[in-house]
């Protein structure tokens, strides 16, 4: 848009002015033309740089020799040059763009002026004296024409007032303007040429005027005359023209006041926009930022920040973080890392919406505003020198983490990042010399800690961050039920369509139409893991530990369960058939299922058709630490359950470690959760076509898995035929960037002996562990650490996901150590009971008695001897 005029300085001087405009009220103008010479281009590249955000500044550089220096001087942020035409050329061909450069015309005569013209479509500059004739060949060329520039050596305002009504541009020496013509009455009013072209198609011949903020937020609508424009200029604050009262100083009376920043016309000359600093409470008479509301996205956080950092409440986070610059400092390196491994359009808002927060806070911590930082991505957005833009080598390779061992030395412990996003295809991750291999060590010529190290699952978010994301979750769904489950899956799962979080039994057939073969494959499965899991039905135990003394134990099922199948990349009928059997077989009494929604707000046909065959009393349509919530406490409408059990991301495992802490939930989980793993330990007699597939049945489940092969003495050529299988396999998959997120931090360890195989394998505890070895039955022996085992060649870890009737829920990152997979045993609950007769009891009284004396608890000593009547 062009400017209304330009206010003509000396660069040497225009600072100590004795009249006119000064930097101020230059600055509500706010379009500069100067003059550049050889000697003054170090002057100008200074006020360039001093002038970002005041002033639009238009150089002539027509005198200039270097065409370096032009270059130096629209990168440091000129808006235009004014140039002759053979700089205009040699511009161009350095490809400058021509909305960049004002052709400055040497001609006086009207017929010199056209010839200049002729053929370009860039702006021109006239430098003839004779503004008659400039005023003649602008009727003739009319309105439809690039802008020009008109230059005025000793304006007087009938003249300069001609000129802007023909659509040009006056450029007038600043110390010729003023914005008190009451006081300079010799100088030409900056509010009468400002308003020269505008027009009002109202009766009262008042200028429609939008305020805004310096963001270009608009704060509210007003009006404004000749007169107000004049006052605002003068006085340096929004002043407006009042319908009813004439001159309204805003802030007047209430003390909101605005400073003034600019003023100028829209492209219609039609609005009036006032740019404003605004002060107090806001513009709105109801004491809110905007007539439109209060300020929303980066403006409110920074008012938010503002306030705090005048007022915040001691020991509140954001005083932590304004009075330690090293806190603040690692939350932006975090947060910028997080921002990096975000993978889906959630989790980028996600982070991009944390960096921003610990980013503002820095700025207005250092007295940066929005507005300041803006201004230099204006700046930034007009350079023309182009650098090569490559990252700074640190940041070239991912860096390691830092962390103080336990003992308290100072020593570094690198920790594997897994990757959150599947690697373009130009990026290199997962792959050596083009290939697609996972990283090689030979054991015997590595250190047992390297080893260790390497072992290392790739790490996750922080847990403290993921736990902080799921809390405000998990209060909302407990204090408001129904309507939090929908706000979520509406927000996370985009299913805005969704009317109730819950479909219930017994679920329309039109929701599960499914191929035959479909079936038939889930049936199978269905059916062979209800056999497994009715085996492990266990008697009623019973002991007489003495004569008269009978012990018991029997089982009950947990009488309602939380089934929570996960819905994201892929969709999990296998997952609904693992849970949901069990829980059918064992006799729960309410089974609900939870999975998320897609965006149509329907449910995959598979998963009802499992919830169907289950029994299954409801389908909660929703994903995450809602559902976690909404299973954990129960909604208006969604059953409340005891135990939660199922995978899923970090924010699903972290909700369901909080609820399961949480005493007035009541509920508990099966175990904790991280992402899938294999590994496959191979002797000389393994198929590596079968190797290879086991391996990446994994990595293609996400690119945190992660997938290790432990050789047992393979030779060079053997380990080659493995990783080429790997290799050509990967490539044919439609996840392969994906798997090579995953091989990225995978690893084949190279051993000896088939003992040291399996120590590596119990001290890594797989969540899956395949034996491609001679006599693999006898190696299962060997095995103390796994969730689950896949023994031969003929077994594939996918059988067991399926098919086989062994679970697929089963202990990752190491938990095996610790935890089982999912069985029968994770829907009952074993309860013990003991029974006694008077015989029992004489016999066992003694023993209780003394103990109960020992441990001085008399209520417990006298409850068996009044009953055997000794003292």
């Amino acid at each position: 848009m062009a400017p209304a005029l330009l206010a003509s300085i000396h660069l040497a001087n225009y600072t100590n002015a004795s009249q006119g405009l000064n930097p101020t009220t230059l600055s509500f103008v706010g379009n500069v033309f100067a003059k550049v010479t050889p000697d003054t281009v170090d002057l100008a590249l200074t006020h360039l740089q001093q002038s970002v955000g005041r002033y639009t500044n238009y150089l002539d550089v027509a005198s200039l020799s270097s065409l370096d220096d032009v270059v130096s001087l629209l990168d440091a942020g000129a808006a235009k040059v004014f140039v002759t035409r053979q700089q205009l050329d040699e511009l161009l061909a350095r490809k400058i763009s021509q909305d960049r450069l004002v052709l400055a015309l040497p001609g006086n005569t009207k017929e010199e002026v056209i010839d200049a013209i002729g053929g370009t479509q860039v702006d021109v500059y006239s430098q003839g004296r004779d503004i008659g004739l400039v005023e003649a060949w602008l009727k003739e060329y009319g309105t439809d024409r690039p802008d020009v520039f008109v230059p005025f050596a000793s304006p007087d305002m009938e003249s300069v007032l001609r000129i802007s009504k023909l659509s040009a541009i006056p450029v007038i020496p600043a110390e010729l303007l003023t914005v008190d013509p009451k006081t300079e009455t010799g100088l030409l009013s900056v509010a009468k040429l400002i308003l020269s072209d505008a027009t009002s198609d109202r009766p009262d011949g008042l200028f429609t005027t939008l305020v805004t903020d310096e963001r270009g937020v608009a704060l509210g609508l007003v009006y404004s005359s000749e007169e107000s424009v004049a006052e605002s200029l003068r006085t340096g604050r929004g002043v407006y023209q009042s319908r009813k009262r004439g001159l309204w100083y805003k802030g007047e009376s209430s003390g909101d006041i605005q400073e003034l920043v600019s003023i100028s016309l829209d492209c219609d000359n039609d609005c009036l926009r006032f740019v404003v600093r605004q002060k107090g409470r806001g513009f709105c008479h109801l004491a809110t930022s905007t007539c439109f509301g209060d300020y929303t996205g980066l403006s409110r956080l920074q008012q938010t920040l503002q306030s705090r950092k005048a007022s915040a409440p001691e020991g509140s986070y954001t005083a932590r973080l304004f009075n330690d610059p090293q806190l603040l400092r690692a939350k932006i390196l975090e947060e910028a890392t997080e921002l990096c491994d975000a993978n889906t359009k959630e989790e980028i808002a996600f982070e991009a919406a944390d960096l921003l927060y610990f980013a503002l806070t820095k700025c207005v911590a250092a007295g940066v505003s929005l507005e300041d930082v803006e201004r230099n991505l204006d700046a930034k957005s007009i350079k023309v020198k182009r650098r090569k833009g490559d990252a700074k080598p640190a940041f070239v390779t991912q860096p390691t983490h830092t962390a103080a061992p336990s003992n308290g030395a100072s020593t570094t412990e690198k920790v594997k990042q897994a990757a959150s996003v599947p690697p373009s295809q130009g990026d290199a991750a997962g792959t050596k010399d083009g290939k697609i291999t996972m990283k090689r060590y030979i054991t015997a010529n590595e250190t047992p800690k390297t080893i260790q190290s390497v072992l290392q699952r790739p790490s996750q978010r922080s847990n403290e961050k993921i736990v902080g994301i799921c809390h405000p979750i998990i209060e909302a769904v407990k204090t408001r039920g129904d309507a939090a489950v929908l706000e979520y899956t509406h927000k996370f799962d985009k299913a805005t369509s969704l009317k109730s979080p819950v479909l219930r039994a017994p679920f329309p057939e039109s929701m599960m139409q499914l191929a035959p073969d479909t079936i038939k494959a889930i049936d199978i499965s269905f059916e062979n893991i209800r056999k497994f899991h009715a085996a492990q039905i266990d008697k009623p135990l019973v002991v007489e530990t003495m004569p008269g003394v009978v012990c018991s134990r029997f089982s009950r099922p947990i009488e309602r369960v939380g089934l929570y199948v996960p819905g994201g990349t892929a969709v999990l009928p296998s997952t609904a058939l693992m849970l949901g059997v069990p829980a059918m077989v064992a006799g729960c009494k309410k089974i609900v299922l939870a999975s998320p929604p897609r965006p149509d707000g329907s449910i995959t046909p598979e998963i009802v058709y499992v919830a169907h065959k289950v029994g299954a009393e409801a389908i909660v349509l929703a994903g995450g630490a809602q559902a976690v919530a909404a299973l954990a406490y129960g909604t208006e409408s969604i059953t409340k359950v005891d135990k939660i059990l199922g995978p899923g991301n970090q924010f699903v495992t972290a909700a369901k470690m909080i609820v399961s802490n949480d005493t007035n939930a009541g509920v508990s989980i099966d175990m904790p959760a991280g992402p899938s793993e294999v590994l496959v330990v191979a002797d000389a007699t393994a198929n590596p076509v079968f190797v290879a597939s086991d391996l990446l049945s994994q990595a293609e489940h996400g690119v945190d898995s992660q997938v290790i092969l432990i050789a047992v003495g393979l030779n060079e050529a053997q380990l080659a035929a493995i990783e080429d299988e790997l290799h050509n396999q990967a490539m044919a998959l439609p996840r392969v960037d994906i798997v090579r997120g995953s091989i990225e931090h995978s690893i084949t360890l190279v051993v000896d002996t088939i003992e040291e195989a399996m120590r590596l394998s119990n001290a890594y505890a797989p969540e899956h562990l395949i034996l491609q070895v001679r006599e693999a039955e006898r190696v299962v022996e060997l095995v103390e650490n796994a969730g689950s085992v896949f023994v031969g060649p003929w077994t594939p870890e996918s059988v067991g996901d399926y098919s086989a009737g062994v679970n697929h829920s089963l202990p990752t990152f190491g938990y095996a150590k610790q935890y089982s997979g999912v069985n029968l045993g994770s829907y009952l609950k074993h309860i013990t009971s003991s029974n006694l007769t008077q015989e029992g009891l004489r016999n066992v009284g003694a023993a209780v008695m003394e103990l109960a004396r020992v441990e001085e608890l008399e209520a417990h000593r006298r409850a068996v001897s009044l009953r055997l009547g000794v003292p």
